[in-house]
């Protein structure tokens, strides 16, 4: 690191705990700018390089994950939360959460209660999966062989929501893709819980032609932020929806296959299995 560089780095390390101490008070770019004696555009461009998100974005994750707390621990009212948070009002708090949780205050607070969410089991060619859903769309899709042990993640995702084994028509169309009926595909429909940053990674991977591959700083690149290769893969390692969401196709820029939230063994099983059917298609 060249002497420029730790200067840069020191500048945003000095405002990422300037936003930390302060977020109560909900400064904006130029106050935080000010702090470390750069121009608002200047600051705003050398902090999105150096964290991998803006100013902006980053103050609404330390105020959300505050506001969680009180909401989650403590069980303060949205109002109380929203005041000690250092929101104008509720209805901030709101925006707040439908924009980084893709749920209400209330909604978080209750932990999914009054969502109602079908789940079954079934077996694919790289093992034994769960797949649930709600009215919205497919929700959770993970592979696992111990039954009891799957539902209980699931059940940890959405602790209040109410759960019924049913196979519906929406879990139906998404395990058709194991059949090799991709007429099915357009008909898939996903509900996701995720920021927005999660959900733009999540929405680049769909973009992934089976049988292709790409890394985690192509997929930086792609979503207009190339230095933002340990985040992307943080994002990565949250996709609540395997294989559809297609996680697997995602390598080490080294080549090296890398990890898989399913075990590296079954990511290699599927990227193969996808070559083997592309190559087929082909032919």
């Amino acid at each position: 690191m060249n002497e420029q560089q730790q200067i840069n780095y020191q500048r945003i390390a000095e405002a990422i705990e300037y936003i930390k101490t302060n977020f109560k008070t909900q400064p904006n770019l130029d106050e935080v700018a000010e702090q470390v004696h750069l121009s608002p555009f200047h600051f705003q461009r050398l902090f999105s390089d150096w964290a991998g998100t803006t100013p902006k974005k980053f103050l609404q994750y330390i105020s959300i994950e505050h506001a969680k707390k009180l909401l989650k621990d403590q069980q303060a009212t949205l109002f109380d939360t929203a005041f000690d948070t250092g929101l104008s009002s509720t209805g901030r708090l709101h925006d707040l959460f439908i924009n980084i949780e893709g749920m209400t205050p209330a909604e978080y607070k209750n932990g999914g209660k009054n969502l109602s969410i079908n789940y079954s089991f079934a077996e694919s060619p790289f093992g034994s999966l769960i797949v649930a859903s709600t009215q919205k769309g497919v929700c959770y899709i993970a592979f696992d062989n111990d039954e009891s042990k799957a539902l209980n993640d699931l059940k940890q995702k959405f602790p209040n929501a109410t759960f019924q084994r049913k196979l519906d028509w929406m879990q139906q169309n998404a395990l058709f893709i194991f059949q090799n009926d991709w007429s099915k595909l357009p008909e898939i429909k996903l509900h996701l819980k995720g920021t927005d940053f999660q959900l733009k990674v999540w929405e680049t991977l769909l973009k992934i032609p089976m049988g292709q591959l790409s890394t985690y700083g192509n997929i930086a690149e792609q979503i207009g932020n190339a230095n933002a290769s340990r985040a992307v893969g943080t994002a990565i390692g949250s996709n609540p929806v395997a294989f559809l969401i297609p996680c697997h196709r995602i390598i080490q820029s080294s080549g090296n296959i890398g990890g898989y939230m399913w075990g590296t063994t079954r990511k290699t099983a599927i990227i193969g299995w996808e070559s083997a059917k592309t190559a087929t298609l082909e032919m």
